[in-house]
């Protein structure tokens, strides 16, 4: 990887990695729609102005299909699923659930796009290790009463939709810049939350806590807005899966926000199966290049 594509991979890393953290303190005083909406608003707030002024809007407009099947798969889904589970699991947990989107991205590539490469022994092997991980972290916990298995679901459906977006990203909007694509999806995503959020938004407000209010402006601006436009150079650089790997980077900062700034504790499915998790997400993501992924323009 090269030197731009291990700074951009750093970034999103962090960037990604930040959100549970903030959606635990925005869970405080704020309701699911409303979180979405808000990052959403924000985000489209900051990133549509910037792409119309940057020439960026009018081809996100052109290639409205994807942009809205991007922000559907990417969104509308995974930011409600992942948002309600986080008022039953850690923030920690829920950020390593995420750790399972490379599995799926292979998995998608492999069997819905024929990519039989994405498929080698190695990616099957690092699939089925990562997946045990899962299942036995979420066994253990489940057996000893620290997690219900319906809030982890939750999580990993949002993964499988983590998995797909990046796909249609690097193949249907690879020309499209991405301030465009994401200013106009969150628009849309804003749109489609206002209806739940908007009635009770005055009430919550006034209730808010301070530290709930600057968790919302967080993931807006910084964890939304910021962190897609460096996740799409990172594509741009990487590919779809390989940009998908920085789930490692997401898990440590989920994990060690939660553990240190929430007194989240580490059960022992999480001691068990975290090293699982790890060495299948290594297997996994270490065979794909740029390359191997044509490009299809929008």
């Amino acid at each position: 990887m090269s030197t731009r594509g291990l700074v951009l991979f750093s970034m999103a890393g962090l960037f990604w990695g930040l959100p549970y953290f903030f959606i635990a303190l925005a869970l405080e005083s704020f309701s699911t729609p409303t979180i979405v909406f808000a990052r959403t608003f924000l985000g489209a707030l900051v990133l549509i102005p910037y792409a119309a002024l940057t020439g960026g809007l009018k081809p996100a407009l052109k290639a409205w299909p994807y942009v809205v099947m991007f922000g559907l798969i990417e969104m509308v889904g995974p930011w409600f699923l992942i948002t309600e589970a986080e008022k039953n699991i850690s923030s920690g947990l829920a950020g390593l659930l995420i750790a399972t989107v490379p599995f799926f991205a292979v998995a998608v590539l492999a069997i819905f796009l024929k990519d039989r490469k994405a498929l080698r022994p190695r990616s099957l092997a690092g699939m089925l290790i990562g997946f045990f991980g899962v299942v036995v972290l979420v066994g253990i916990d489940s057996f000893l009463g620290a997690v219900n298995p319906l809030f982890v679901m939750m999580v990993i459906l949002a993964a499988v939709g983590y998995s797909i977006a990046p796909i249609i990203a690097s193949r249907k909007l690879n020309h499209v810049p991405s301030a465009g694509v994401i200013g106009v999806s969150m628009a849309m995503v804003s749109i489609i939350y206002a209806p739940f959020s908007l009635p009770g938004l005055g009430d919550e407000l006034a209730l808010a806590t301070t530290s709930s209010i600057w968790a919302i402006i967080v993931l807006g601006l910084v964890c939304s807005a910021l962190a897609f436009v460096v996740f799409f150079m990172l594509i741009q650089e990487v590919g779809p899966v390989r940009a998908t790997l920085i789930t490692y980077v997401n898990t440590a900062v989920a994990l060690s926000l939660g553990i240190v700034f929430l007194n989240e504790p580490i059960t022992i499915g999480l001691a068990v199966g975290l090293p699982l998790i790890a060495i299948g997400l290594y297997l996994a993501g270490g065979t794909e290049k740029k390359r191997e992924i044509p490009e299809t323009p929008a």
